[in-house]
Formats: C-alpha cells, structure tokens, sequence
C-alpha cells in the first residue's frame, strides 16, 4: 500500500508535546516582542492548527522580515537540489521563538569592549581573537620509587598446565 505525501505526513514525533506539556500556548507567548531583524526559531505548536509552517521549516532559525498583528514574516533558508534558496514565510506569533544562536556573539562584543577600552586607558596591547584550546605544556615526570630505580616488567613464558 503506498504511503501518503500529505502536508502533516510523518510528523507523529515532530507535530507532538512533551509530557505535561499539553494544551494551548500561554499568553507571553502572544505578548512576544519581536522586531524586524531578530533572529526567531519555528517550532511549530500543535495545538494551534492556523498558521503552522510546513513541517521542513520546523527546528530552522531566521530572520524576521516583517510584523503583523497576529503573524512574522521570517526569511529562511531552504536546500533544495544542490542550491540554498532564501524563502520568506509568514508563521503565527505561536509558532515562533526567540533565538538564542547570537547570544554569545553579543556577550563576546561587550566584554570586547570592555577590554578595549581597559587598554586604551592602560596602553597595552590586547589581543581579542578567539584561539582554539591549546595543547598541554610538556613537563618531566617524576622518578619512581624512593631509590630512582626503573623495574621492567616481562611476560611469562607460555607453559601447557595440563
């Protein structure tokens, strides 16, 4: 029997609460401020059926383009054959979150900063670039034992104990 391609087909998990977390969105979640520009997250919210995104848009981040009364307009970006294209949708308030992905972009920026103008006042240089983790500093490993004498140990020779 063949499977169906419908809008909704194989969101079981997807389109699903958590335990306990049923039933309809609270009111901060329409109170939400949203602006030209911020960066949202579509989490489509199955108990509100009016202006759900398709199910390839849900988990995806953008940036809002446009504010209605009750909808954002978002710009997402869609791999399709080969190519990204940038689509632009308009979700209901409730299917729609704040993004978190420049959270420690602008935490960085203000601590930059900060430390920028620490070394103007100071006349140092700083350096502001992230560096990957480094590797360990070498050291010499302390001798064993209280006299200093290295043990080797050997194998015991096989032997048939029938």
């Amino acid at each position: 029997m063949p499977h169906s391609f419908g809008t909704r087909a194989r969101t079981r998990h997807m389109f699903s609460k958590k335990f306990r977390h049923h039933g309809l969105p609270t009111l901060s979640q329409y109170l939400m401020h949203v602006k030209v520009g911020d960066y949202v997250d579509i989490f489509a919210d199955p108990a509100i059926h009016k202006g759900m995104p398709h199910k390839h848009y849900h988990g995806r981040t953008g940036i809002v383009f446009n504010v209605t009364k009750s909808s954002v307009g978002v710009r997402v970006n869609k791999f399709v054959n080969g190519r990204i294209i940038e689509k632009r949708i308009h979700v209901r308030i409730e299917h729609v979150r704040q993004s978190k992905c420049q959270k420690e972009i602008l935490a960085r920026k203000i601590t930059n900063e900060a430390a920028k103008d620490e070394a103007r006042k100071t006349g140092v240089k700083i350096n502001l670039k992230r560096t990957p983790k480094l590797p360990k500093a070498a050291y010499f490993l302390e001798k064993p034992g209280e006299d200093g004498v290295l043990t080797t140990i050997q194998p015991l020779p096989f032997s048939d104990l029938v």
